[in-house]
């Protein structure tokens, strides 16, 4: 029988069922030599983003202090008063709704008001008024309502602008002068 020496690293056995990469060698299915990935978590957990999915209905208030997908049934109101709200292609909304940024892909019927902007893309259906500083409406979007722009006033320090000098009628003071040295010339 054949022994290994002691020295030599043993290779690990293949699971049951899994072709070994020299039998995907042999089949010529091309092999990449990255790791294999381990199944992540949904990439807006990842960023903070609170998902409301697709078979969740909510009744009452939501007051998130994170960014905001609903891609269910919300109806009531919705504040997220420094953060993003989106309403998914699946998202309905019958809702009162304030945000820094919201971006709509499926329905809302409610009152928006936004500190910062407001995106309807193209499949969106909006029906309410708007409140923002900016909006992006995409071509093939639905929207029936009002928009009131807001604009933001910048704070100002106090600093009150030059007045001008009027030109006066009478001489200065350097006027006098001049001409009387003009005068002593003449003598």
């Amino acid at each position: 029988m054949w022994n290994r020496r002691k020295d030599e690293p043993s290779a690990p056995l293949p699971t049951p069922g899994a072709p070994t990469k020299s039998e995907l060698a042999k089949e010529g299915i091309p092999m990449s030599t990255l790791p294999s990935r381990i199944a992540e978590p949904h990439h807006d957990l990842i960023r903070g983003n609170a998902v409301l999915g697709k078979s969740v209905i909510v009744k009452g208030q939501i007051v998130s202090r994170e960014d905001l997908t609903i891609d269910g049934e919300v109806e009531g109101t919705v504040e997220l008063q420094e953060h993003r709200l989106t309403v998914g292609p699946n998202g309905r909304v019958r809702a009162t709704v304030k945000a820094r940024e919201v971006v709509v892909l499926g329905t809302v019927h409610g009152n928006i008001e936004t500190s910062d902007k407001i995106d309807i893309r193209k499949e969106a259906k909006l029906v309410g008024d708007i409140k923002t500083a900016r909006i992006v409406i995409e071509d093939g979007a639905y929207f029936k309502g009002n928009i009131d722009i807001v604009r933001s006033e910048p704070s100002r320090t106090a600093v009150p602008a030059p007045k001008p000098q009027a030109v006066a009628s009478t001489p200065s003071a350097n006027a006098p002068a001049l001409a009387a040295g003009a005068g002593d010339s003449k003598r």
